[in-house]
């Protein structure tokens, strides 16, 4: 069993540049960060500690809206209805976000305080194809700082060589009609996981 100490031990202290990057407010760099970043995954937990963390995708530019230097927003899209990273910040306000540009190793990540709005005058800066966001999740940051890109290069991630996206796990379709309950054949779950279904990616199905 590792607990603090033995952590420690295992592992080392983190150097002093590693330890104290953290920062309380947006930089230009973060700025120019959050307005170039696509995806990011949210992380919640509810209040007895279960965890989730999902995934937020938007035009570059579109994802995150910067209100001030202590505070962002991010919109939210039509989706499966399930709100678990929102019915997390109900009950347990605290939030990590790890925001991604394609092919950087690095990431910068935000931890804070979230909260839910339904409707405030940003959201007409939050449109995109037209569509205002169904609700905005707004974060007050306490911690932003840049990760390095280990787990990038580990990974590969990014090289297209070692891409196989179905050479070993179904298309989306087949894990659908095998694992989940939607009623549905397989054609037809081809049919609405095809062209259409990026065409909806915001109209509320």
């Amino acid at each position: 069993m590792v607990d603090e100490t033995a952590l420690a031990a295992l592992l080392g202290e983190p150097l002093p540049a590693a330890r104290d990057k953290e920062r309380s407010r947006l930089s230009d760099v973060d700025r120019d960060w959050l307005a170039s970043s696509p995806f990011c995954v949210m992380a919640t937990s509810d209040a007895d500690g279960r965890c989730d963390a999902s995934p937020k995708g938007d035009p570059a530019g579109s994802l995150a809206l910067v209100l001030d230097d202590r505070t962002i927003a991010l919109a939210e899209r039509p989706g499966n209805r399930r709100a678990d990273g929102y019915r997390n910040i109900l009950a347990n306000p605290q939030v990590g976000l790890n925001f991604l540009i394609p092919g950087r190793g690095d990431t910068l990540r935000i931890n804070g305080r979230a909260r839910l709005v339904s409707d405030a005058p940003f959201f007409d800066e939050m449109v995109v194809k037209g569509h205002r966001p169904l609700l905005a999740v707004v974060v007050e940051i306490e911690t932003v700082f840049f990760h390095c890109a280990k787990a990038f290069l580990r990974s590969g991630l990014w090289r297209p060589e070692t891409w196989a996206p179905e050479a070993h796990v179904p298309r989306r379709a087949v894990l659908a009609h095998r694992l989940e309950t939607s009623g549905r054949s397989l054609e037809e779950l081809d049919d609405y996981y095809g062209p259409r279904y990026e065409k909806g990616l915001y109209v509320q199905r």
